[in-house]
């Protein structure tokens, strides 16, 4: 049977979501948490390939296995054997062609910038600072204009590997919650550090340091042109979209109820 996974983490202390060799990541961890309880399992998938830092609200995996346990079993095995960093929220048996990456038909981030004049001293590992006054309203006509099918040269890393840039963003706004302002966005997929370089284009924009038009560099398609990318800390995979029925909450809502303050 395949069993599908959402789970939450924090991705301070790791180096990104898939294995790399010799790097603590979050899959080594749940890796080590299945052996522990010998669950025999294989085939194993994940929905997002999150970088160093970034973290996660609803990341999905799945995998094959012949074990035979409870939902309740399977969530208290796993945690029981997981870091503090990193909490199973939900299990449950899919059809055997589902693939937690493939079988995503949209993607959902949002990326916290807290904008005051003072540090953030208990958020620091989770926004992007600016003392800076930031525009939202400049920022959210400015993002309006990413919308739709469009080629995101100028918004992808020098190292993306994807052989296509054309991407479509279905939905994209900006929220204020007191001092912290939340980019949200979704897509069919994503480049390499696509959402944390719109993030600081948006703020380039709003601070007067980029004098073009979204417009401008998306004919472009020159990543020179375009904003830095802004720090991994804050920004936040908040889970995929899929026709089949697995537990995934509101995302955005989600990500707005924790920096309810």
């Amino acid at each position: 049977m395949r069993l599908a996974c959402t789970v939450e983490y924090e991705g301070t202390m790791y180096h990104g979501f898939q294995n790399q060799t010799n790097l603590p990541t979050v899959q080594g961890q749940i890796d080590k948490a299945l052996e522990n309880i010998s669950a025999d399992a294989s085939s194993f998938n994940y929905s997002g390939r999150t970088d160093a830092g970034v973290h996660a609200l609803t990341q999905v995996f799945d995998f094959q296995t012949q074990v035979q346990r409870s939902d309740e079993e399977w969530l208290r095995g796993l945690n029981s054997n997981l870091p503090k960093t990193i909490s199973i929220k939900s299990i449950s048996e899919v059809d055997d062609d589902f693939h937690s990456r493939f079988s995503a038909k949209e993607r959902f981030y949002s990326y916290v910038i807290y904008n005051t004049p003072n540090k953030p001293t208990f958020f620091d590992n989770f926004v992007y600072w600016d003392n800076m006054p930031l525009n939202i309203k400049k920022m959210s006509d400015c993002a309006h204009d990413l919308l739709g099918k469009h080629d995101f040269s100028s918004f992808r890393s020098s190292s993306c590997g994807s052989k296509n840039p054309i991407k479509e963003i279905k939905s994209i706004s900006l929220e204020q919650k007191g001092s912290f302002i939340i980019l949200n966005i979704s897509a069919t997929a994503f480049l390499h550090n696509m959402v944390r370089i719109i993030a600081g284009t948006l703020v380039g924009i709003s601070k007067g340091e980029l004098d073009i038009s979204i417009h401008e560099l998306l004919e472009a398609k020159d990543r020179t042109l375009a904003g830095k990318t802004l720090t991994a800390k804050g920004l936040f995979f908040l889970g995929p979209r899929y026709d089949s029925k697995i537990p995934i909450s509101s995302p955005f809502k989600d990500i707005i109820s924790r920096f309810d303050i």
